[in-house]
């Protein structure tokens, strides 16, 4: 069974593209194996939003380890569904700078030009997901 997972957490350290590479090459090298695909969003330099796809356990699985990390604090949930079919399958772990996009993109799923996934449903978080993969906005592998 095919689930997706939508958080957003706080980063305990200043967000450095050296710790985004890191995050990612791991990411990439584990999704391989575990069958997961995803984004990792950042945001402002300190939050995350991240979606992950793939088997209910794994996801749970690699979502508790994401719980415990000490890269992370105020890890919130903002969605968990099972689904008919991957939007994410082309990344193991495909990347995006939120702080990059059009203002206008940011103001159609958010109160303010700088959006927080805070501050967001899970519905317009996927909404935003979806964008940004009509868009072309998310890259990497």
């Amino acid at each position: 069974m095919l689930v997706r997972l939508v958080y957003a957490s706080r980063s305990a350290a200043p967000v450095t593209s050296d710790l985004i590479e890191d995050i990612l090459a791991q990411s990439r090298r584990h999704n391989l194996d575990a069958g997961i695909t995803g984004a990792l969003c950042v945001c402002h330099g300190e939050v995350f939003m991240q979606v992950l796809e793939g088997g209910r356990e794994e996801v749970n699985r690699l979502y508790g380890k994401l719980l415990r990390d000490p890269r992370h604090t105020d890890v919130t949930l903002l969605d968990y569904a099972e689904i008919a079919e991957r939007r994410f399958s082309s990344w193991r772990m495909g990347r995006v700078d939120l702080d990059k996009l059009n203002a206008g993109v940011t103001l159609k799923y958010s109160e303010k030009a700088i959006l927080d996934p805070f501050r967001i449903s899970g519905g317009v978080a996927l909404a935003l997901l979806e964008e940004l993969i009509s868009t072309a906005s998310i890259v990497g592998g």
